[in-house]
């Protein structure tokens, strides 16, 4: 291609009488020939310095006057803009500072907010409860008007008999015992006399008046009425409901009158706590009941063929508690693993009924809660505000919002959390709750979504005996809804011990050494000759002797328990384990029970171990891709929000989330700020290059900040998205509220570094040229990040996040014509950018500099009419790289 621009003619003259050529030369090689720096021509033969005030680029043919605020001297070649720049930042910075200032705020509104919901739900709750009171109080007294009529008119029409002297009575005949007949009748004392009398004196209430008689007269036989009638009428005997035994009378008494004192205070004074207890007495919903039975189940690992659960066999019932316990390395957190489908890399053996039926476990996950060992909690959140979400994200759509705040009061309650509720979890940089309270937060974030199945995997660990009962207790009440709960535990207090229902011992090797009810374990181990020593923990006792610590006076064997158990339940027991019934064979016995019995223990060669093991790693992989990829039909019949609705509730919390770091984020502007001043300052534009230099060190800068500054949006949350993801969340919510919340950034990032960058370097094209380029820039390179964030642990993906721009760049500069390498240049997202703001500069380069410009841009393999086309490649670079990012998310589980 061969550019050719035709020389105009001189102002005021008819032909090129100036000794001008037809053809422009370029600038480069005869800069002699054209109006230099400083100074404009207007004619062909005519060269005028420019005057203060103005400034003049090279080969000018007119001066052009600066900014107000911009300082030119005399003969200037350029103004200097510094000025706008600082202004720029300081208008910046403050709308910045108003933002952050805002959102504390918005965050106290939003509290008062959701104060006044809790407010309302607890108002909601006090009016039912009061007509409801007021309902039952009209129907007692609708009841003992009816009571008290027909025993006036039965009194009315028996008028004559009842004339006759009690002692008549008692000779008439002997009554039947029981019946109305045999009860006596109650004496007319004083102090019912004064009270049936004129009225003028307000006597003692009917139950007071009872336990004064009791009291008084302790040896006394006679029966009290507790028929609130017509005075006159109980003034004589009634026959009607009476107790005759003081056992009876003081129960009935004294319960009667501990529920009046409890009516007359919550009438008088509901408080919040005695709203939620009497709501939670009177209106529990029903949960449905989930019954797990597994039978032979075993659990053999898919590389070594070594046995992680051997011949388990038991059932978990609605509404009791189950402890699974024993020694290290029983495969206790495997078990539990197994019973919720999420044991990966193993081969799984044996049957697992839900509620008696061959189902998938994972298609209750909506009801079914995992308490993992570690406390994954987000820690830049509050204790309510943890809670909140995952009520909202996991309760039923359809349950009103007054009662999911009641649910969360609740919970909060039971678990002790009231004095931490507003304060921050904390992180390890930042001190937040004690140890203890973070571990019932993560206990709690599974009670709040009402779960038929309750899965906890060491939840007392760390924690004092105080906070384990405290913990236990709550549990209990959920256990009273009918939630079936298991969990496993390390050395409990005899205290703890007693509360559990069932108990799961397990011996190495996963093999079971007693399953059944806690209070008959001590009966079956004393059968077998163990019995458990005067002011020894029973636990502690039987996890020592499945140890092969303490050593049973009666010479059984601890690897025999296993096969004991099964022999006693009459489970089939493997042939290689029946060698320890008779002592025989310590080192296959020891094998057997530890779980270690290898399938093929001959060595082979290098090449078949390999390949060995890179089946083993496949088929590991497919085990992981499959409760991702394969959904499972929905059998708990729970409508939790849809995918938008959860969008809200992840927008607003990643939000909250991002308003807590902003000292993350203005770190982030800061380093921004300095790249956009030394970059400025350091790489100034040349004419001939049409800054090409300053372009590519903006690249590469802008790229890896904002790369960096991407991968704390995924990196830091892996471990919350994937319990969340496993207890049904929307990945596809939880992806687009953290990306959507990250166009701030997109936004922001570009007028940050260019109110630097710009007003230091002073380019020829325009702010908003360049702007539109870095906002295509920061939007590709971010999701480049996530997906690097994702794939990647954090180590490596901050080591790509620096290698990518850097290489990606060099790539792109290259000027050799090799053709594999031009074409991977061709598809470098830096190459687009790079193209994008040359581009935007060139156009500026009008005139003398067409030559100039026509050489440079063929040389660099740019094209004046491919501005559009890089900006939309970057844009979509972007999409496809999110949409990667999310299958990566959903598709790959790395540990």
């Amino acid at each position: 291609m061969f550019c050719r621009y035709h020389y105009q003619l001189p102002p005021g003259k008819p032909n090129h009488t100036c000794g001008g050529a037809d053809i422009w030369a370029d600038i480069l090689s005869s800069r002699e020939i054209f109006c230099s720096a400083g100074s404009y021509c207007p004619s062909t033969i005519q060269e005028i310095p420019c005057s203060r005030g103005h400034y003049c680029r090279t080969g000018s043919t007119s001066q052009t006057g600066c900014f107000k605020l911009a300082t030119c001297e005399t003969q200037s070649a350029n103004q200097n803009i510094t000025a706008y720049g600082i202004l720029f930042f300081a208008g910046l910075s403050f709308l910045l500072i108003i933002i952050y200032n805002c959102s504390d705020q918005v965050l106290a509104t939003r509290e008062r907010r959701q104060a006044k919901t809790r407010e309302k739900a607890v108002q909601s709750v006090r009016e039912t409860a009061q007509a409801r009171e007021k309902w039952k109080s009209a129907r007692d007294i609708a009841k003992k008007g009816a009571i008290g009529l027909q025993t006036q008119l039965s009194r009315t029409f028996s008028r004559t008999k009842s004339k006759r002297p009690v002692e008549q009575l008692k000779g008439f005949g002997q009554a039947k015992p029981g019946s109305d007949a045999a009860l006596p009748p109650m004496p007319a004392s004083s102090s019912s006399q004064q009270s049936s009398g004129k009225g003028k004196k307000k006597g003692k209430s009917n139950l007071t008046q009872m336990l004064d008689d009791i009291e008084n007269n302790p040896e006394g036989h006679e029966g009290f009425n507790l028929e609130i009638g017509d005075k006159n009428i109980r003034k004589n005997a009634p026959r009607g409901k009476q107790l005759h035994t003081q056992s009876q009378m003081f129960r009935y008494a004294y319960g009667q009158i501990e529920r009046e004192k409890a009516m007359q205070e919550q009438n008088k004074n509901l408080t919040f706590s005695g709203v939620i207890s009497m709501a939670n007495d009177t209106e529990i919903r029903k949960r449905p009941s989930i019954e797990v039975a597994f039978k032979d189940l075993t659990l053999t690992l898919t590389t070594k063929h070594k046995h992680l659960l051997r011949c388990v066999t038991g059932k978990l019932s609605p509404g009791r508690v189950s402890a699974v316990m024993g020694p290290s390395g029983a495969g206790k957190t495997t078990f539990l693993s197994a019973l919720t489908g999420k044991a990966t890399g193993c081969t799984m053996s044996g049957m697992v009924l839900v509620n008696g039926k061959m189902e998938p476990i994972q298609a209750y996950r909506k009801i079914i809660g995992f308490v993992p060992q570690d406390d994954i909690v987000h820690g830049n959140l509050t204790v309510e505000e943890n809670l909140w979400f995952s009520a909202r994200c996991r309760l039923s759509a359809d349950l009103p919002k007054p009662e999911k705040v009641l649910v969360v009061e609740r919970v909060i309650e039971s678990l002790g959390l009231q004095a931490v509720r507003d304060s921050l979890v904390g992180t390890v940089e930042k001190r937040g709750i004690s140890g203890g309270q973070r571990k019932r937060v993560n206990v709690g974030l599974e009670m709040v979504m009402e779960p038929s199945l309750l899965i906890l995997d060491e939840p007392t660990s760390g924690l004092d005996s105080s906070s384990s009962l405290l913990l236990l207790r709550a549990l209990r009440r959920e256990a009273l809804e009918g939630v079936n709960i298991c969990m496993v535990v390390h050395q409990p207090s005899y205290t703890l011990f007693r509360m559990f229902d069932d108990l799961i011992l397990l011996a190495k090797g996963g093999l079971t050494a007693y399953h059944g009810s806690a209070k008959k374990v001590e009966e079956y181990f004393a059968g077998l000759g163990i019995t458990v020593p005067e002011r020894v923990n029973p636990p502690d006792y039987f996890i020592d002797i499945l140890e092969g610590i303490a050593k049973p006076k009666s010479g059984v064997n601890y690897k025999q328990l296993p096969v004991r158990w099964m022999l006693h339940n009459g489970y089939p027991v493997p042939m290689d384990m029946l060698q320890n019934t008779d002592g025989l064979g310590a080192s296959s016995g020891e094998n057997s029970a530890h779980g270690a019995s290898e399938v093929g223990s001959e060595t082979g060669s290098l090449a078949g171990d390999f390949w060995h093991d890179l089946k083993s790693n496949v088929e590991t992989e497919k085990d992981n891709l499959k409760p991702n990829v394969l959904k499972s039909g929905d059998l708990s019949e729970r409508r939790s929000p849809g995918v938008y609705q959860q969008y809200r509730y992840f927008l607003g919390r990643v939000g909250k989330q991002r308003l807590r770091e902003a000292r993350a984020q203005a770190v982030d502007y800061l380093i921004l700020l300095l790249a956009g001043i030394c970059l400025g300052t350091l790489a100034k534009v040349s004419d001939e290059t049409f800054g090409v230099v300053g372009y590519t060190y903006t690249v590469i800068a802008v790229s890896l900040l904002c790369k960096i500054a991407a991968l704390r949006s995924f990196s830091l949350d892996k471990l919350h998205y994937w319990r969340e993801r496993s207890s049904g969340m929307s990945s596809l919510a939880y992806f687009l509220a953290k990306d959507t919340i990250d166009h701030f950034s997109t936004i922001v990032k570009p007028l940050v570094y260019l109110s630097m960058f710009y007003f230091f370097n002073n380019p020829r094209s325009t702010v908003l040229d360049n702007y539109i380029v870095l906002i295509c820039l920061v939007y590709c390179v971010t999701g480049i990040a996530y997906a690097l964030a994702i794939f990647f642990e954090p180590g490596p993906a901050q080591l790509w996040s620096v290698l990518l721009p850097v290489v990606l760049t060099l790539i792109a500069t290259r000027t050799e014509n090799d053709g594999v390498v031009s074409y991977i240049s061709n598809l470098c997202y830096t190459k687009w950018a790079l193209e994008a703001f040359v581009i935007s500069n060139a156009k500026r380069y009008y005139g003398v500099w067409l030559i100039t410009r026509c050489g440079s841009l063929m040389e660099s393999g740019y094209d004046l009419g491919h501005w559009y086309r890089s900006l939309i490649l970057l844009v979509l670079t972007g999409i496809v790289s999110r949409v990667a990012a999310f299958f990566i998310l959903i598709t790959v589980h790395r540990k």
